[in-house]
């Protein structure tokens, strides 16, 4: 059946505006907390997998605050590739340093002391990121942002990060299973760079804008149907139509 395009009212626009750049600080406010915390129990714990997480959340700091340079700018769309580029970019960054870092805690054989901070710190992460990540992607498809949508996969990916760490430090206080983290570590070093090259590409999100409560496909999801539309380069391509037109 052909579809027709959404075009958003400037005020529900500038509505899902507002809340992009207000779930992107609650982000970067949370991740922050979340860094200084993970980094100083790992440090106390001489835990690779713990410092890694607290620098994780960095890396996810950086990808809150491209969205809000992003949707502080008049016309967002018109930043839509270069807020793509630099989240693929931190996409990749956070891939390299979870690579390395597990490989060398393999290899070294490093055990870390049991850590109960860290325990609670991704039991409570892992609680949080889904919901954030589920409203920043709601938002990110009424829009019809790939920069919103990809922010969205960063926080989910580190859903999963908390969801490794809080396994891994689980196995070590229990059976001394120190490699668990880092063997796991390397399957969601993986899985950010699947993200970063959508990301990169402006995969993330290339169709219709989707209005909050419609039966409309959903476009960010993979599974839209949709042709490849281009997204940002300062006009209305974020207005796309569905392939079978």
């Amino acid at each position: 059946m052909s579809g027709a395009a959404t075009v958003l009212d400037v005020g529900t626009r500038a509505r899902l505006g507002r809340r992009a750049q207000q779930l992107a600080a609650v982000s970067v406010a949370y991740n922050l907390v979340e860094a200084v915390v993970s980094i100083g129990a790992g440090a106390a714990a001489s835990s690779i997998a713990l410092v890694g997480f607290g620098l994780d959340s960095i890396v996810e700091m950086s990808s809150g605050l491209v969205i809000l340079w992003q949707f502080r700018h008049p016309l967002p769309e018109s930043r839509e590739r270069q807020a793509l580029r630099l989240i693929g970019f931190s996409f990749f960054a956070l891939a390299a340093y979870v690579s390395v870092e597990s490989v060398r805690a393999l290899v070294g054989g490093d055990e870390a002391d049991p850590s109960r901070v860290g325990i609670a710190v991704a039991a409570v992460s892992l609680m949080v990121m889904p919901f954030l990540s589920w409203a920043q992607r709601r938002t990110g498809r009424g829009l019809g942002s790939a920069t919103v949508v990809a922010d969205s996969s960063q926080t989910l990916l580190c859903t999963y990060l908390s969801a490794v760490l809080l396994a891994g430090l689980a196995l070590n206080a229990a059976f001394g299973w120190w490699w668990a983290d880092a063997v796991v570590g390397l399957v969601v070093a993986g899985l950010a760079v699947r993200e970063g090259r959508a990301a990169w590409r402006g995969e993330a999100c290339t169709c219709l804008p989707v209005v909050e409560d419609s039966a409309a496909p959903d476009c960010c999801s993979g599974g839209g149907g949709c042709g490849a539309q281009g997204v940002g380069g300062g006009d209305d391509r974020l207005v796309g139509r569905p392939a079978s037109e």
